[in-house]
């Protein structure tokens, strides 16, 4: 069932096989391949089985969604409590022949186990193509106020690349479960390479550690915030909450090519950023501490992108902000509303189906449910939306954010939680080929820029 996994599971099962789904299962192994809950086609599911919740829409849908992925299989699981039952079409979806063997079972935690397996031998993969790799943190100690710490000179090419990832791993400081932090904590990046810019101790990356497992490692694109790296050389910061047990943490900066040519003049190249919300407490006066931004797109612009990381933590008596479903919402030139909404965080297994995505499995605690937009032992992946459609870039242009709880506004009455959100406007233009003689002065350039 998995990438080259010996893991021998026995569960029960319920084949689906009708007029409508003529599939059937071979006696060969087969790769099992995580598609949330399957209600929208999912290309990673090619060639694979995939391995969906019974959630969100028909078996219908869910079984045609992962045909059009061209998967070659389909097992549904059942949530907790819930038992496994026949899938059946209804009405007009019984017109409709799927060639395609499907089958509904329990879930069990060896398949997360298995799910963990392919991410990590997908993510070696990742780490083995072409890049300049820059070290930032090798086992070092990440604890109190200070975290840990490092000053890194950036590659003279910088601008020649247009893809920049953090390669990032945890550990415990013992070989053992029992030193690890006995709770889950928000892990942020700051970086600062300016002293004198506006933009100096952003966040640029953001985890969250496993609740008391010792191993995680993760590979995020942050690629819109290489303007952030507006010098020849950056500190970084690294930090849990200061009262935190310790963590031992890895990290590198990837600098590659997305089209890997090299040729900057095919590119976009994120080259100014403006800073536009952080969260705060997520009480009634939440969405009153937000104003309305105005801006102009800079000349040259083809592309404005909306960058945001935002988690929900803390506990009200609505269990806002870490178990509650909130919508995040960006409206611009007041017509268009773009918007992000947590709606698994109050699901049984929300955060164990994303162990194919790189959550450390089997941790202790509650690591099962689902959280707002974080799990425990996984990267906080940014919310990326291109704006440019929207915009007129020949004049201002507006942009306001909002939160809601169930949709409408928060209003605790004891306990609020709070929302930690970093978001950005980035600016993309075309550069011309920089050669090495040049590079000096477009680095100047860019820093006037931003």
């Amino acid at each position: 069932m998995t990438r080259n996994w010996n893991l021998p599971l026995i569960t029960k099962r319920l084949n689906a096989r009708y007029d409508w789904l003529n599939g059937r299962w071979e006696k060969v192994q087969y790769v099992l391949v995580g598609a949330g809950d399957g209600c929208e086609p999912f290309p990673a599911a090619e060639g694979a089985v995939a391995w969906v919740s019974e959630s969100g829409c028909s078996f219908f849908t869910k079984i045609k969604a992962m045909a059009d992925s061209k998967a070659v299989g389909v097992l549904v699981y059942a949530l907790p409590g819930n038992p496994i039952q026949d899938m059946h079409c209804a009405g007009d979806e019984c017109n409709t022949t799927l060639n395609i063997p499907a089958a509904m079972l329990h879930y069990e935690p060896a398949v997360a186990q298995a799910l963990s397996f392919d991410f990590n031998a997908d993510l070696l993969e990742r780490v083995k193509r072409p890049a300049a790799v820059l070290p930032v943190f090798n086992n070092t100690l990440m604890q109190g106020e200070a975290g840990a710490q490092a000053v890194v000179q950036l590659p003279k090419d910088l601008l020649m690349y247009d893809v920049l990832e953090l390669d990032a791993a945890l550990s415990c400081p013992g070989r053992r479960d029992e030193t690890c932090a006995h709770w889950d904590h928000t892990v942020q990046l700051f970086i600062c390479c300016d002293h004198f810019s506006p933009h100096c101790n952003m966040e640029i990356g953001r985890w969250i550690t496993a609740f008391r497992r010792g191993t995680g490692r993760w590979l995020t694109d942050v690629s819109p915030l290489l303007p952030l790296l507006n010098s020849e050389r950056c500190a970084l910061v690294m930090k849990t909450p200061p009262w935190a047990m310790p963590w031992i943490t890895s990290l590198n900066l990837r600098f590659s090519h997305s089209n890997r040519s090299g040729n900057v003049s095919e590119k976009l190249y994120p080259f100014k950023l403006m800073f536009l919300y952080k969260g705060g407490a997520f009480d009634r006066d939440y969405n009153s501490r937000f104003q309305e931004v105005k801006f102009t797109v800079p000349p040259s612009t083809k592309k404005v992108e909306l960058y945001a990381v935002i988690t929900g933590q803390g506990s009200d008596e609505n269990n806002c902000g870490e178990f509650c479903v909130t919508s995040h919402f960006f409206l611009v030139n007041g017509i268009h509303n773009n918007s992000l909404t947590f709606d698994s965080a109050d699901l049984p297994l929300g955060c164990a189906m994303r162990v194919g995505e790189g959550a450390v499995p089997n941790e202790h605690g509650t690591w099962l449910y689902g959280r707002a937009g974080w799990c425990d032992g996984l990267q906080v992946d940014p919310w990326r939306v291109d704006l440019t459609p929207q915009l007129d870039l020949s004049a201002s242009n507006t942009i306001l954010y909002f939160g809601l709880y169930e949709g409408r506004n928060p209003s605790p009455t004891r306990d609020p939680g709070y929302i930690i959100m970093y978001s950005y406007l980035i600016f993309y233009k075309r550069f011309p080929n920089i050669n090495k003689t040049w590079q000096k002065s477009f680095f100047n350039i860019f820093r006037i820029l931003i």
